[in-house]
């Protein structure tokens, strides 16, 4: 049985999220690197079992140092630990990148971003991306919208070569227009972020996939890849939400079969796609969402053949990155070694 129930887990998550993002500010990280780290397992290994017990023979399906974590999932320990030992243990569970979910997440210490940045590569990590908040009805909140120059500057301030939100684009409504605005915001501050050397994307939950309220023949994704220009705005697939849409509105609002396959959509743009979120669910009909989450490997979803797919395409095998996620895994830290294990585990198909 699944550990994760919730009445709404899509917007808990969102609601949740976005209470975590914040900037750091402050003096000085050493009482973090002073702080001890609990004992745990030795880093995951190429010879790792997977959860059946099976040995992976042949090549390894994940790309080698594409492994990343979104930290959000870490957000208890690194609220009461702190960065250094909870990066010191992702260290040891063979992680590559960390993707952040703010700056702070209640850390346990003051933290500046240059200290954050190098407590991170003194580690191994390299942070890789990190999510922020689209927009907001206070003039000084720390969003794209409203402080698109800081959101950019703190970025730079730590190497992030992807920058980018969670916030579905509803900002105007779920009409074809108010999509299409919203994806002239999106290709604003990809300009702003290719103009500092950076990608700027969008993380999707499963709103994304319903269908636009003025036109059900048209779905919302559709309109923001058709809108937004493929050299500014990139895309974070959540890959567990995409099938959690596939499940919810593979018919219109009138019943009409209106299927599609995520992992297509990302066959037909690659480059548009290159970080994923790498979460599991066990399926289940009976619940709203279909699914219910799970650490990775203990789900129904098919990461051998997903991974797989993106990575043979020509020229794409160390083209993405693979951030694996929980938004409430029952022990966070056991969660993040486990995923390690079974994405290192996978081999390809003879």
């Amino acid at each position: 049985m699944s550990r994760f129930s919730q009445s709404d887990p899509e917007l808990d998550h969102r609601l949740s999220r976005r209470g975590m993002l914040g900037v750091a500010a402050g003096a000085t990280a050493a009482a973090l690197l002073g702080a001890a780290a609990p004992a745990t397992a030795a880093p995951a290994t190429a010879s790792t079992t997977t959860a059946s017990g099976a040995k992976g023979r042949g090549r390894p399906v994940l790309p080698p140092g594409r492994l990343g974590i979104q930290l959000y999932s870490l957000r208890d320990k690194v609220s009461t630990l702190g960065f250094g030992p909870v990066f010191a243990e992702l260290e040891r569970y063979g992680y590559d990148e960390v993707e952040f979910a703010g700056y702070t997440q209640g850390s346990a210490g003051p933290i500046t971003l240059a200290q954050l940045k190098r407590l991170a590569r003194n580690h191994g990590l390299n942070p890789i991306g990190s999510h922020v908040g689209y927009y907001s009805s206070d003039p000084g909140a720390y969003t794209f919208a409203q402080n698109l120059t800081k959101v950019l500057d703190d970025a730079q301030a730590l190497g992030l070569r992807h920058i980018g939100t969670a916030a579905g684009p509803f900002r105007y409504g779920s009409t074809v227009d108010a999509w299409k605005r919203a994806a002239e915001d999106f290709n604003t501050y990809g300009a702003a972020a290719k103009a500092r050397g950076m990608k700027f994307y969008q993380h999707n939950h499963s709103e994304e996939f319903s269908f636009a309220t003025d036109n059900p023949k048209v779905r919302l994704y559709d309109i923001l890849l058709k809108e937004t220009d493929p050299d500014l705005v990139y895309l974070e697939m959540d890959i567990y939400w995409a099938y959690v849409g596939q499940f919810r509105f593979s018919k219109r609002p009138d019943g009409t079969p209106a299927p599609f396959e995520p992992l297509n959509y990302v066959l037909r743009q690659p480059d548009r796609y290159p970080l994923f979120h790498v979460k599991d669910g066990e399926s289940d009909p009976s619940n709203p969402y279909g699914y219910r989450m799970t650490d990775v490997g203990d789900g129904d979803i098919d990461y051998q053949r997903f991974i797989s797919a993106v990575t043979r395409l020509r020229g794409h095998r160390l083209a993405h990155h693979w951030q694996a996620e929980h938004d409430n895994p029952a022990e966070s830290f056991t969660f993040a070694r486990r995923s390690s294990a079974h994405l290192h585990s996978l081999r390809e198909k003879c």
